[in-house]
């Protein structure tokens, strides 16, 4: 499903330049759930960005379902993370004026779906997460837990192939974490690709697969001979 081949992201800083990601090699198949640790500045971030389309590498292949991408222009790179590519965000990135529903409908909007499909699919949605009884909350009403359930569902309603989490758990207490872990579980065991940047061990450990990062390379990975006990 996903295919990195000798990714190099090199960022300009004044008059120096900065190696983000350095000859990450990195293939995931369809339906697996894997986490991304590292220290900070490892590369984690900057990787995510890339598998999510939201910045190209400096060089190397990223293949997508067989698509190759790093050639294509920012009207298909943003049609397929409309409709491939899910994001989970530590800050939750929730429109405050809007109700759960709202935030939750979003996406179907800007795919221009018919009204009663979107309405069914949110009730849908919202029983999944457990936030039935929470839909016309603001998230200014809500618990940093459901807001992430928020965000989890808006992120999902769409169907997309692969959701990215970038330390979904961040900013929740050790209760509510569990929680939102436990709903991209259930969403692996559904058959989503789910991959997690944390630098949390205890969420890390839960993935069924586990990549570390360092100066941004991938030094430790059980899938990639040679990486297995770095």
């Amino acid at each position: 499903m996903i295919y990195l081949e000798r990714i190099n992201r090199i960022f300009e800083v004044g008059d120096q330049q900065v190696r983000a990601l350095a000859d990450v090699n990195l293939s995931i198949a369809k339906g697996e759930y894997l986490a991304i640790m590292g220290p900070s500045g490892s590369g984690k971030s900057t990787l995510l960005n890339i598998l999510g389309l939201l910045d190209q590498p400096s060089s190397g292949k990223y293949q997508l379902d067989g698509q190759e991408t790093t050639e294509m222009n920012d009207e298909q790179l943003a049609r397929i993370r409309g409709g491939k590519i899910g994001f989970v965000f530590q800050f939750f990135h929730l429109i405050g004026r809007l109700s759960a529903a709202e935030n939750i409908e979003l996406p179907l909007i800007l795919a221009e779906e018919a009204p009663a499909e979107r309405k069914q699919k949110v009730q849908e949605i919202l029983h999944k997460v457990g936030l039935e009884d929470r839909a016309h909350h603001r998230p200014d009403q809500l618990s940093g837990g459901q807001r992430q359930r928020v965000a989890i569902a808006r992120a999902t309603i769409t169907r997309p192939n692969v959701l990215l989490a970038d330390e979904p758990t961040g900013n929740l207490d050790s209760t509510s974490g569990n929680e939102v872990i436990e709903l991209l579980e259930e969403l692996n065991d559904s058959g989503l690709t789910v991959l997690v940047v944390t630098h949390d061990p205890t969420v890390g450990d839960r993935a069924r697969r586990k990549i570390k990062m360092v100066d941004g390379a991938i030094v430790v990975d059980p899938m990639e001979p040679g990486n297995e006990n770095s």
